[in-house]
């Protein structure tokens, strides 16, 4: 593992950031990881599906595919833990590493750790890093302990988009069905449901399962691995690493023609030259030395830019910080004499508590019965009609509701307005109406320059009455159709003068013969 070879920017971020550069990484390898990921887990699939077969048990292949989950985990967990280093494997070398990389963890993660709610954030530690068992146990309780919360969250929040695509899976079959067969296929899928589902069901579901497990769960590792990188990061300082390691680089970079310059240097031999006077001693010499040496501050930052003082206060500042030099008061109590038996503590009230207590325990739950009995009883009358199967008679038909069949009026009678008031007159309003809505249709199909389909709805009606031009036909038309589905669908008639004034209006309107 080479740090300066990373391809991210490392830095101390926040756990819901580091989830997102997680999943930033399987955005980035999408087509290794889902390439090498329906490679090897739609065999799987298929092998359980026939397993199922063989043992008369078609539901058999999707808790199957849930449980291994951590054993397909390591597909996208070794795409992105090797490209974030600069080595991105391709499709066949992650498929060839599957077969021998780290087996012994998922064991774990197959059996008593199957169900551990933090799975995404500890299982890098053990398929990347290895070790003892007491040093992973050392590295989960620290590289887990501040993000142990988060990583649960996003066990919860991944799994509820798995459902969600399921269910949306299932939903997307009803979208194939017209309207008016939905409450039948509602009470059809309700019985397939509760009684045995036959074969496809069982197959459809667990093709929906495996569907939704392979679109979000290289998303459910890859954020693992996010929040696992900046643990690190936080922990063992990844981002201060790297950038000295890159100062460093700089600097050998910058510092070779210097060091050459003084290799060549210590190579030449040492020129010395005849002194008159013997040398001074060499305490004397060195305190010669220091004194006529110059200043260092200068030499480093240059002499425009030293003021000692202000460097001075800068630094004690820079000492003085808390998180160089930490230091706390840690208040404890303590007593005086602890030689000295203290005084025994009054716990008689404990008593009366505990009587308290022991009384709930014996008779709680009666006096919660006879709670519940008295709130029934004070509010029978409410719920006494309802349990007696008030709710669920049938209002009676209003008398004046005809149930005779409907005429066909394949030809309109001449004069349409008559036709109708003469079957009112005869007590006959479900045909007068119907008469009404045949003949607006007719009309309307001749004014719209359309021909409607045999057996057309009225919603299609007035879809195809908007090609009229004029604005009040057309609200006429609707209102005509209105009070035809109150009467044929609600059983809710028109008064005798609303009935008079829609035939006046549909006679001057469409000009039907008076």
């Amino acid at each position: 593992m080479r740090l300066e070879d990373m391809s991210v920017q490392l830095r101390a971020r926040s756990d819901w950031e580091a989830v997102e550069l997680g999943t930033a990484l399987v955005r980035r390898d999408a087509a290794t990881i889902w390439k090498a990921w329906l490679l090897a887990t739609l065999p799987v699939f298929a092998a359980f599906t026939l397993l199922g077969w063989a043992l008369d048990r078609m539901w058999l292949a999707w808790p199957l595919m849930l449980w291994l989950k951590p054993v397909f985990d390591r597909i996208p967990l070794y795409v992105i833990s090797r490209s974030v280093f600069g080595a991105a494997p391709g499709v066949g070398e992650t498929l060839r590493a599957q077969l021998g990389w780290g087996w012994k963890p998922v064991l774990h993660y197959l059996t008593w750790r199957r169900l551990g709610p933090a799975r995404s954030l500890l299982m890098p530690i053990e398929l990347l890093e290895g070790g003892s068992a007491a040093q992973l146990r050392t590295r989960r309780r620290v590289v887990g302990s501040a993000a142990y919360g988060t990583a649960v969250l996003l066990t919860v929040v991944f799994l509820c988009f798995q459902v969600a695509l399921v269910a949306g899976c299932v939903a997307l079959v009803l979208l194939f069905l017209p309207i008016d067969y939905l409450p039948e296929a509602f009470r059809s899928a309700w019985s397939m449901i509760s009684s045995d589902p036959p074969w496809w069901a069982h197959l459809a579901f667990s093709a929906f399962v495996w569907t939704a497990v392979s679109v979000i769960e290289p998303f459910f590792v890859g954020a693992g691995f996010g929040l696992y990188l900046n643990r690190r990061t936080q922990v063992e300082a990844w981002d201060v690493d790297i950038a000295f390691r890159r100062l460093r680089a700089r600097l050998l970079a910058t510092a070779t023609p210097w060091l050459l310059v003084l290799g060549m240097l210590a190579i030449a031999p040492p020129m010395q030259a005849q002194e008159r006077d013997a040398p001074p001693p060499a305490s004397t010499q060195g305190a010669e030395e220091e004194r006529l040496r110059p200043p260092t501050l200068p030499i480093v930052f240059g002499p425009a830019r030293v003021d000692e003082a202000r460097f001075r206060k800068a630094a004690a500042a820079a000492y003085s910080d808390p998180l160089l030099s930490p230091r706390k008061t840690v208040v404890t109590w303590r007593r005086k004499n602890p030689d000295e038996p203290g005084a025994p503590a009054d716990l008689s009230w404990l008593a009366g508590f505990g009587a308290v207590v022991a009384f709930v325990a014996e008779w709680g739950l009666w006096i919660l019965l006879g709670i519940l009995i008295l709130l029934l009883l004070v509010s029978a009358r409410r719920w006494l009609p309802w349990m007696r199967g008030g709710l669920k008679r049938r209002k009676p038909q209003p008398p004046d509701v005809a149930r005779e069949p409907l005429p066909d009026f394949d030809v309109l009678p001449l004069r349409i307005g008559e036709a109708a008031r003469a079957l009112w007159a005869q007590d006959r309003p479900r045909q007068a109406l119907a008469l009404l809505y045949r003949a607006s249709v007719d009309t309307m199909s001749t004014r719209a320059g359309i021909a409607l389909p045999p057996g057309a709805t009225e919603a299609q009606c007035l879809r195809a009455s908007r090609r009229m031009s004029d604005g009040e036909d057309r609200d006429l038309f609707a209102r005509a159709v209105r009070v035809w589905q109150l009467a044929a669908y609600a059983q809710r008639l028109p008064a005798q003068d609303d009935f008079e004034v829609l035939v006046a209006q549909l006679q001057h309107r469409f000009g039907w013969a008076g």
